[in-house]
């Protein structure tokens, strides 16, 4: 069972360098199109960082599935957690439709609105990283 830890630890750290990095690119896209520069290379990065780290949070999220049924339930740390992770998981595909609506040549939104939305997967990740250490019961 210590692998598939060191498997789901793996997934999660690679992953989490996506939800830490990505939005900075799309702060880039919006300002860059708000600027009237060209947005493709940005967007192609944005795209192949995307697809690498949702890989990498198959993996993560993959061994953290193996490892809740290995263990079972183990108090209402865990509850809160998993709530954590499914919110972290919409962040991230939101982030994805907005890419892909720039890559459309729609921008909605501003680049404040981004850098607000860079802050958000501190706020997920600081405390799910405290309850999986802590296993509050």
């Amino acid at each position: 069972m210590e692998w598939v830890k060191v498997l789901h630890l793996f997934g999660v750290i690679a992953w989490m360098c996506g939800p830490f990095y990505f939005p900075r690119l799309l702060v880039n896209i919006a300002e860059a199109h708000k600027a009237g520069e060209p947005t493709k290379r940005l967007e192609d990065m944005a795209f192949r960082l995307f697809r690498f780290c949702s890989g990498m949070a198959v993996i993560g999220l993959s061994g953290g599935l193996y490892l809740w049924l290995g263990y079972g339930y183990a108090g209402y740390w865990l509850h809160i957690k998993i709530a954590l992770v499914l919110l972290l998981i919409v962040y991230w595909a939101m982030g994805y439709v907005w890419l892909r609506q720039m890559m459309r040549g729609e921008f909605r939104h501003s680049s404040i609105f981004f850098r607000v939305y860079n802050e958000i997967s501190v706020l997920l990740f600081t405390p799910i990283i405290i309850l999986a250490v802590q296993k509050y019961s």
